[in-house]
């Protein structure tokens, strides 16, 4: 996401970094450019004329101006300002009796079965216990479709075919007392386009239910279409939040930037891919940090903490300072990496490694190598993992048969763990010794 507009902002900002003191003329022609990147990113063209306000206002200031790094206090300007368009995270609330209750509502399209099922799993990881309902009666396989991700997600799911949406959902209410559930999401009808008939049902089914969140879910890849969307939703439903979809295929990022400072309503969560895990809460200031390449440290440690389990963590540990790290131990590791999401996302969340990502070539960041990877070992015998160096011409010819790979890609991985091997040990003898030894990255 916003991949065309980082780009851009930052070679805007290495230009004025190269330069020792800043005039207005150059602060002008800078925000020439930062506002031509923004339009041709799809950002409203109100949201980007207040934006570009905003950053003159204070980017012309003596502070600014006549300190001694200009350029970076522009850089922390437009930080600032990305913040406030972005809007800071609010978290959804779930006040009164319970069960809590939240809605999803938007287009057809729009991702908003599938994120029903998404958000039922990030309330189970944060302790709530949800029901899902399927109150989409218009759409053939919707009900089929949240059946099989409640199965899917051992999560349950409420149904009733022949009924109206509005006696559905009111029903699911005595459900959800009856299962001792926490919350309720509920999946309402779309349309391919906006309309009363659509506006009017889902209008009765928030009337009866009186839900503490109404999340409409927006289609990011729409652009301005997903900004008109929620102005038409605004003005017939109380929205407490927006839920972007399909935001890992959005180079442009213009419904992100013009959406809250449009309609008012804060972000809350992110769909960043197609894995029902992929759901992210949305933090502005993180974002402004990717978009502007400073990284966000703070969600891959987040999505660290998710995807590794603390007991293997400290067997892991154990093994590198005993030297006993074998490839099954490392199969192991490509897959918890794997749970992280994909590689060039995860380094784009590094500092200084998002301008790095683009530098490198397809292949070095390919998910597809991953996998030559995880069938090259799990072609191997356990003992040949645990041993790799009885692994002569006619075992490594066998392995590459198994896993569709060739002999020189068998080769190549049994050359990358050893150097692994050697770089772990050194670091154990380093710390027995008191002293590190000379490594390639730094080690937290």
């Amino acid at each position: 996401m916003f991949d065309t507009l980082g780009d851009r902002l930052q070679a805007v900002f290495t230009r004025l970094r190269s330069k020792g003191r800043l005039t207005e003329s150059d602060v002008d022609e800078a925000l020439r450019e930062v506002r031509r990147a923004l339009l041709e990113a799809d950002v409203s063209l109100r949201v980007v004329k207040d934006f570009v306000a905003r950053i003159r206002e204070r980017a012309v200031g003596a502070e600014v101006l006549q300190s001694l790094t200009p350029g970076q206090h522009v850089v922390k300007v437009v930080h600032d300002e990305l913040v406030v368009t972005l809007g800071e995270a609010v978290p959804l609330t779930f006040g009164g009796a319970s069960p809590g209750k939240a809605i999803l509502v938007g287009l057809q399209g729009s991702g908003k079965t599938t994120t029903v099922g998404k958000l039922a799993l990030h309330l189970r990881k944060q302790g709530q216990r949800p029901l899902m309902v399927a109150a989409d009666v218009r759409r053939p396989a919707a009900i089929q479709q949240l059946i099989a991700l409640g199965k899917q997600l051992d999560i349950p799911v409420f149904s009733e075919p022949d009924q109206r949406p509005e006696d559905i959902c009111l029903h699911a209410l005595a459900r959800a007392r009856e299962l001792a559930a926490s919350v309720v999401v509920y999946d309402t009808a779309g349309r391919l386009h906006i309309d009363e008939e659509l506006m009017d049902e889902v209008a009765r089914v928030h009337e009866r239910v009186q839900p503490e969140e109404t999340l409409l879910v927006a289609d990011a890849m729409t652009g301005q279409d997903a900004v008109r969307v929620a102005e038409a939703f605004r003005q017939r439903l109380p929205l407490t939040g927006l839920i972007l979809t399909k935001v890992d295929g959005d180079a442009r990022g213009g419904a992100a930037l013009s959406i809250r400072a449009v309609t008012g309503v804060p972000i809350k969560y992110l769909g960043v891919g197609e894995k029902l895990d992929a759901l992210e809460p949305f933090y502005g200031d993180r974002l402004a940090s990717r978009i502007l390449g400073m990284g966000d440290v703070l969600t891959l440690i987040e999505r660290a903490q998710e995807a590794y389990d603390e007991k293997q963590a400290e067997q892991l540990q154990r093994k590198f300072r005993s030297g006993e790290f074998d490839l099954t131990d490392f199969l192991e590791q490509l897959q918890q990496l794997k749970k992280m999401g994909p590689l060039s996302q995860l380094m784009g969340m590094v500092p200084g490694l998002n301008q790095l990502t683009r530098q490198l070539p397809a292949e070095a960041l390919d998910e597809g190598q991953f996998k030559r990877v995880e069938a090259i070992i799990l072609s191997m015998t356990p003992r040949e993992r645990h041993q790799p160096d009885i692994l002569d011409g006619s075992r490594r010819r066998r392995i590459a048969r198994g896993s569709g790979t060739t002999p020189q890609d068998v080769n190549q991985l049994l050359n990358q763990f050893r150097e692994m091997q050697k770089l772990m040990r050194q670091v154990a003898h380093a710390r027995k010794g008191g002293r590190a030894p000379r490594l390639p990255f730094p080690l937290a």
